[in-house]
């Protein structure tokens, strides 16, 4: 049964030739959306490549930075408008630690009209989940754990599928040693990378708790992961981003280096 990883943008919170950070894991007719960028420019990517929002009944928000929850307001919302309207059959699942349930139900309290709000709890569930929490989201072993973030809460979570291949997703800051049981000998790691290492004092991504893509290289070779997916960068050169970054996460890495852009669709299994 084969995954498809979709990237709905690639990068960091203050772009704007490109979109947020944020993706789809599609099973079959399945989609599991993590995070949804900063605004309803989520349904603008939806919209390109003709997903229908009643093939996703699964997200997970890993924290409550603009960036990666703000989309998740304009996803609930019409999500609602068409439960209002009977076109949107089963529930919706947000899966989230507790300082981001507290989150989205205040946006949901202050933005909403009382016939979406309704939703929320009947149909539209936020489920909070726990540092080291297992469930099963669209038939795929899903842990979740916390990244011990130095800014504000937030969790990875690591896939298991059937076959036994497994991704980590580390959220959108460098890889904490606390998580090694998580990621290490993980088939996909999805990595930030704010920027380039050559370019770092023009970023300056190390004040700001980010990463290189030489560090994100280096980090997978200790970690003896196989292939390493880069993204949540700055968006200056966008046409040559992909070559640029996978030439210095590969000059350390001895993996397969992916770089995609918004819109771009990988087999990972």
């Amino acid at each position: 049964m084969g995954i498809e990883l979709i990237m709905l943008g690639t990068g960091h919170a203050m772009v704007t030739k490109c979109y947020n950070t944020c993706f789809l894991l599609k099973k079959e007719d399945e989609y599991l959306m993590v995070d949804s960028g900063g605004g309803n420019g989520i349904m603008a990517q939806l919209e390109k490549l003709e997903i229908p929002y009643t093939d996703i009944h699964n997200l997970i928000v890993t924290h409550g930075h603009t960036d990666h929850i703000l989309g998740a307001i304009w996803i609930i919302r019409k999500i609602a408008m068409m439960m209002t309207a009977k076109q949107y059959p089963g529930k919706f699942t947000i899966y989230c630690h507790d300082e981001v349930m507290k989150t989205i139900q205040t946006f949901c309290e202050l933005l909403f009209p009382e016939k979406f709000l309704k939703f929320i709890g009947d149909g539209i569930y936020i489920q909070e989940v726990a540092d080291g929490e297992q469930l099963d989201i669209i038939g795929i072993k899903t842990e979740f754990f916390d990244i011990q973030s130095t800014k504000k809460k937030q969790f990875g979570f690591k896939l298991t599928f059937d076959d036994g291949k497994t991704l980590a997703c580390l959220g959108d800051e460098p890889y904490n040693e606390v998580n090694k049981k998580y990621i290490q000998n993980c088939d996909w790691m999805l990595s930030e990378a704010y920027c380039l290492y050559a370019d770092r004092e023009k970023f300056k991504p190390y004040q700001k708790h980010h990463s290189t893509a030489l560090d994100a290289g280096k980090c997978a070779e200790k970690l003896n992961i196989k292939n390493l997916l880069l993204y949540h960068t700055e968006d200056t050169n966008l046409e040559n981003r992909k070559k640029l970054y996978t030439d210095e996460a590969k000059s350390v890495f001895s993996g397969n280096v992916f770089v995609p852009y918004d819109l771009e669709k990988l087999r990972i299994k």
